[in-house]
């Protein structure tokens, strides 16, 4: 019975998240949202408003928090275990180098930025964003790089790889989440307080970050969805489903196993951030990677039938592996 209490008291923290992804979801579906405005949501949500959003979780946390070295250890190598399993799962019969390194992203890449950061700190308070913001440098500028390099394994050009690992770190320096993360953690060791009107200014966009996130979502969402019905050769069902449970469950007990690992080494980790890492890992998959599937010409249906799917059952697993946690 307690187990079902806790169950229901986080179903009822985030459900409001999920009902989000849903309105967006539903809005874009019924075409009350134009597919066209979808662009521009993202505009605002990824160079706006999660960049403030960002920038005064990294203002607020301590330092020794954004540059836990055990944290970034646990996560880079669950993050490598996840894509290491899923490209040797899933690259046989169709499925070459280049839709198995983008099952392995999307299996390996959680929704952190737009869902993560407001849905865990409403579950866990803000001691969380430290962890979370360091597991998005490492999503942005490992993950992605080694996964982008996988994924030119087909071609038979011997720099493809290497170009590709350039092309992602150059995104990595284009995007404004990282250089918000950055300022944020500058701001935080100077003891640096912006201007009065400024600050309340980054506070507003940073509070409309949650909810035009979430929205967003789920009008890429629907977007994808539709691209799929389109489609007339999809995926088998089990190349699909093999991938979310590496993302629902296989990456988060991987981390949960490594801070286990780390405690029994006497590494320094804390109990609280090695709670905020699994559930990281227990998020949906990053809506964006669909975008970089189209872009390298992979099964973008595929991906995201996936990232579909994991957004919807995370609904139901991330309650049951955070009231397991606490």
């Amino acid at each position: 019975m307690a187990t079902i209490a806790a169950v229901l008291q986080i179903l009822a923290v985030t459900l409001p998240f999920f009902a989000l992804i849903a309105a967006g979801y539903l809005a874009a579906r019924r075409r009350v949202l134009p597919l066209e405005a979808i662009p521009g949501l993202n505009v605002f949500v990824l160079y706006f408003a999660l960049p403030c959003m960002l920038y005064r979780f990294g203002a607020g946390t301590p330092l020794a928090q954004l540059l836990d070295g055990t944290v970034g250890l646990i996560w880079a190598l669950s993050a490598l275990c996840v894509i290491g399993v899923v490209v040797a799962f899933t690259r046989r019969g169709r499925i070459g180098w280049n839709d198995a390194a983008f099952g392995a992203l999307v299996a390996a890449f959680p929704n952190t930025g737009f869902m993560g950061v407001p849905l865990l700190a409403a579950v866990l308070g803000p001691q969380a964003a430290g962890p979370v913001i360091l597991t998005i440098l490492f999503d942005m500028v490992l993950t992605s790089s080694v996964c982008i390099a996988l994924s030119r394994l087909d071609g038979s050009d011997g720099g493809g790889a290497s170009r590709a690992v350039r092309q992602a770190l150059r995104g990595v320096v284009l995007n404004p989440l990282p250089w918000a993360m950055l300022l944020g953690a500058l701001a935080s060791y100077l003891r640096y307080r912006l201007p009065a009107p400024i600050e309340r200014t980054i506070g507003m966009m940073a509070d409309a970050a949650s909810p035009a996130a979430l929205f967003t979502i789920g009008a890429v969402l629907a977007r994808s969805a539709l691209h799929v019905r389109q489609l007339q050769h999809r995926a088998p069902v089990g190349e699909v489903l093999v991938v979310v449970v590496a993302k629902l469950a296989l990456h988060p007990m991987l981390v949960y196993a490594l801070g286990l690992a780390a405690f029994a080494l006497g590494l320094p980790l804390s109990p609280g951030a090695l709670v905020t890492i699994v559930l990281v890992a227990a998020l949906p998959s990053a809506s964006n990677v669909s975008m970089l599937a189209e872009r390298f010409g992979a099964d973008n249906g595929r991906i995201a039938r996936i990232i579909l799917w994991t957004t919807v059952g995370a609904f139901f697993t991330f309650p049951l592996m955070t009231a397991w946690l606490h």
